[in-house]
């Protein structure tokens, strides 16, 4: 494939994602077709299929897209801080805000995940597994170096904590009564209050 035939497949899976993931937020990823994603991507349903054999395939795309982009955000967060705490502090906040950033690719791999049948959920499955890593490696360092304390299951603390922010997207409103930057502050606050470390607990705004 030439240069120029991948700077426009790469175009047209930015479209396809794009649209598709307004018209699943929009209608569902059941009562969405091929027919109006190919519309909405002004291509011929010929074309839409020669990129993506299904439905499926689209969804999974999207889904992959908006997990790294959310790794991505986590990752580049965390990395501004040398301190343990803070990195997580800061990937918290990422994550927020990349969840509530408002991008339809997000809401769908939110709430469309469970259309997924077959060999297509199993992907989305290795997917999610592979951004609940970041988590469980941070949790698990921070645990060793004694920042949490030893009674702490950090496998339920992730399940809970992913789980609590997850929801705010059925709940956040954009100039709403709460911005991003209390809730990551609240959230925070809450969470290093029961997981922490006594001789740490002072140490969670420095």
């Amino acid at each position: 494939m030439t240069r120029h035939e991948t700077l426009r497949a790469d175009t047209d899976r930015e479209r396809i994602l794009f649209a598709s993931a307004r018209l699943f937020r929009e209608y569902g990823f059941d009562k969405t077709t091929v027919r109006q994603i190919a519309e909405a991507c002004n291509l011929l349903p010929g074309s839409l299929h020669y990129r993506y054999r299904a439905k499926e395939d689209i969804l999974v795309d999207m889904m992959r897209v908006a997990i790294e982009k959310t790794i991505r955000g986590i990752t580049e967060a965390s990395v501004t801080t040398q301190d343990p705490l803070q990195q997580v502090r800061a990937a918290l906040q990422a994550h927020i805000e990349v969840l509530l950033s408002g991008d339809d690719m997000m809401y769908v791999l939110l709430f469309e995940w469970r259309s997924l049948r077959g060999a297509a959920r199993k992907e989305m499955i290795r997917e999610r597994d592979r951004y609940e890593r970041c988590w469980a490696t941070m949790l698990e360092a921070l645990k060793e170096q004694g920042f949490i304390r030893p009674d702490v299951d950090t496998h339920l603390l992730r399940l809970i904590g992913l789980g609590a922010i997850n929801w705010m997207a059925t709940w956040y409103k954009k100039g709403g009564r709460y911005s991003l930057d209390e809730i990551g502050e609240s959230l925070w606050s809450v969470i290093s209050r029961g997981i922490l470390a006594p001789k740490y607990i002072d140490m969670r705004k420095t």
